[in-house]
């Protein structure tokens, strides 16, 4: 199984979560995100992302792939993986997840720290990212995936690149559509007056 460091380089809402669910039952520490909330997050991002480094062994979520072109410098022989989804379904995610609320990270990446108004601004950021991401590859193909859950990538293209047997176990999505409706129904229905919500579960 490959050893090196792994850099996950899809913006957040691409599955981020799933991802490092996979990476973690394969058996490496998965870092998060940090610096959400730091004002100064874009003069500290490389210290802090240097610091952070030698404590695991796979990276995702912001700010990871904003700065993979210094990590790729940084820790050459490093795998690097690019999350997609077709830019309508992730604007569409990232309004209905973050609309409504700002944050130091996002005011840093895109200009507005907000989606809702600025949908054009996230839209042309997120484009121009994967963009970039797969231009600076473009010659060593060996070194970044690609990967599309809503198009049923999984274990396989996932453990082919990291060298990994493939684990006994369905691959994980985590946060999906299906499942944050599935959690919406239910606290609907729990939300319901008490009397309707027995009516509604079969109870007298």
């Amino acid at each position: 199984m490959y050893s090196g460091k792994i850099f996950c380089v899809g913006f957040h809402k691409t599955g981020t979560s799933t991802l490092a669910t996979a990476l973690r039952l394969l058996g490496y520490r998965v870092a998060a995100s940090f610096g959400v909330d730091d004002p100064n997050i874009g003069t500290r991002v490389l210290a802090r992302a240097d610091e952070l480094v030698p404590q695991y062994d796979a990276f995702q979520d912001n700010p990871w792939p904003i700065i993979f072109r210094h990590l790729d410098s940084r820790y050459p022989e490093s795998k690097f993986i690019l999350t997609e989804r077709s830019t309508e379904s992730w604007l569409t995610s990232a309004l209905g997840h973050f609309g409504g609320s700002e944050t130091e990270m996002r005011r840093w990446i895109y200009g507005a720290g907000d989606p809702v108004g600025h949908e054009g601004v996230y839209r042309q950021r997120y484009e121009r990212h994967n963009a970039e991401v797969l231009e600076y590859f473009a010659e060593r193909p060996g070194d970044l995936l690609r990967m599309n859950f809503a198009e049923g990538d999984g274990w396989a293209p996932l453990c082919e690149f990291l060298e990994a047997a493939v684990p006994d176990a369905p691959f994980p999505h985590v946060n999906s559509q299906s499942e944050r409706m599935r959690a919406s129904d239910t606290r609907a229905l729990f939300w319901r007056p008490r009397s309707l919500a027995r009516r509604l579960l079969g109870r007298t």
